[in-house]
């Protein structure tokens, strides 16, 4: 089958963020990209638009881009959301995932392939362990809804070979260009769409002792860990100046 109006929908993990690429607007690539880029090589006629934004909750993402993407009339739409909801102190998942259920049974209406994402396995993760039961949760309502919608769903949380730290970058949060690859290889090969892609090759991880550990995860907390805690104290989003870098449905370059 092949697609010809491909909109994504989400937050930072949709945009790109962690696979940096200088040449694309945000300054980002990301798996949605290299998704559309295998999917114009098999259509003459082929515009893809990517209305993520970094930061965005599941009210923001509703809110800003379900109208615009229902308005371009896709045959194909990715959609992953709620993830910066959960990882807040406070949150309700069944009411969570009920707006997200309203939101995928108005872009399955429209004929459209979709298809959905379960979150993560944070279990071996130092940051997100602890709400790990409320990823889970998450997931099995929206593994419900998908079928409920007849949706696709590419199982994050069954992804095991990316609990190598290997396909994350510096941030611990975000997936680097290798996890990336791995994601759009997952979503084509859940659409049955042939493709050239491959796992990227991965870094030897340099041998380190205790001391130099220490000092890598104390430089974390100082670059990453604690602007996110500030922004989260004071109301701030990473992604609160920052907009969609594919507002329209355009050619792939």
């Amino acid at each position: 089958m092949s697609f010809h109006r491909y909109v994504a929908l989400g937050d930072s993990f949709t945009e790109g963020v962690g696979d940096p690429d200088l040449r694309r607007a945000n300054g980002v690539r990301g798996w949605a990209d290299r998704v559309a880029e295998a999917l114009a090589a098999q259509s003459d006629e082929f515009g893809y638009a990517n209305l993520a934004i970094r930061g965005r909750k599941l009210d923001g993402i509703l809110a800003e881009q379900l109208e615009p993407a229902l308005a371009m009339a896709p045959d194909l739409v990715t959609i992953y959301a709620g993830a910066n909801d959960i990882i807040r102190p406070r949150v309700d998942i069944d009411a969570l995932v009920e707006k997200y259920d309203a939101a995928l049974a108005r872009l399955a209406a429209t004929g459209a392939r979709l298809l959905v994402f379960t979150a993560f396995d944070t279990g071996h993760s130092a940051i997100y362990a602890t709400i790990r039961g409320r990823f889970a949760l998450y997931n099995e309502l929206v593994r419900a809804s998908a079928d409920e919608h007849g949706a696709s769903v590419v199982d994050f949380w069954r992804m095991r070979e990316l609990r190598d730290w290997r396909h994350w970058d510096r941030d611990r949060m975000h997936l680097n260009a290798a996890g990336h690859q791995r994601i759009a290889i997952a979503v084509l090969d859940r659409l049955d769409v042939p493709h050239g892609l491959s796992p990227l090759p991965l870094e030897e991880p340099p041998e380190t002792g205790r001391r130099e550990r220490i000092a890598q995860d104390l430089e974390w907390a100082r670059t990453h860990a604690a602007p996110w805690v500030h922004r989260r104290l004071t109301g701030r989003s990473s992604g609160d100046t920052v907009t969609a870098r594919r507002p329209t449905l355009t050619p792939v370059d």
